[in-house]
């Protein structure tokens, strides 16, 4: 593959789409479903979609690793959403439901949530617990991204 061209997972229906590096920031459409494949808001991913993005997507994949009976998690869902805002379309930013991907969780030994992870290349290469605010997030997320 050029380097021109990158590899980017559909948040909706889950299709890669090859996007030409220069047209990321033009707000490019999934050729399957035809919806924006940024949208500027974290796409909520179960275990299949997830592995999908993560070792398909050529942008690095920012995940929430939360769950709805957490305070803190729902406590830091605003900053999260506006850290999306800020780092898309040069990241994808997800939120995985703990209690809806058990067996993930146990895999990626997931031991306390909030846990923000960063995974590049199908790997992870930088983990985070505990809630953090907006402008922490985007700091912490660009400081581990590949470059």
């Amino acid at each position: 593959m050029s380097t021109d061209t990158l590899h980017i997972v559909c948040p909706h229906c889950h299709t890669t789409n090859r996007v030409a590096a220069a047209q990321l920031g033009s707000a490019p459409d999934c050729g399957k479903c035809h919806r924006p494949l940024f949208t500027g808001h974290p796409a909520s991913l179960d275990e299949a979609a997830f592995e999908k993005h993560v070792l398909r997507s050529d942008v690095p994949v920012l995940v929430d690793f939360w769950a709805p009976w957490c305070g803190p998690c729902r406590m830091m869902a605003p900053a999260f959403e506006q850290a999306a805002a800020q780092l898309e379309p040069h990241m994808r930013v997800v939120k995985v439901n703990t209690e809806e991907a058990q067996a993930l969780a146990g895999r990626l030994q997931i031991r306390s949530i909030p846990t923000l992870a960063l995974f590049a290349s199908g790997r992870e290469v930088a983990r985070q617990p505990g809630a953090m605010g907006a402008a922490d997030i985007v700091r912490w997320a660009r400081a581990h991204a590949p470059r």
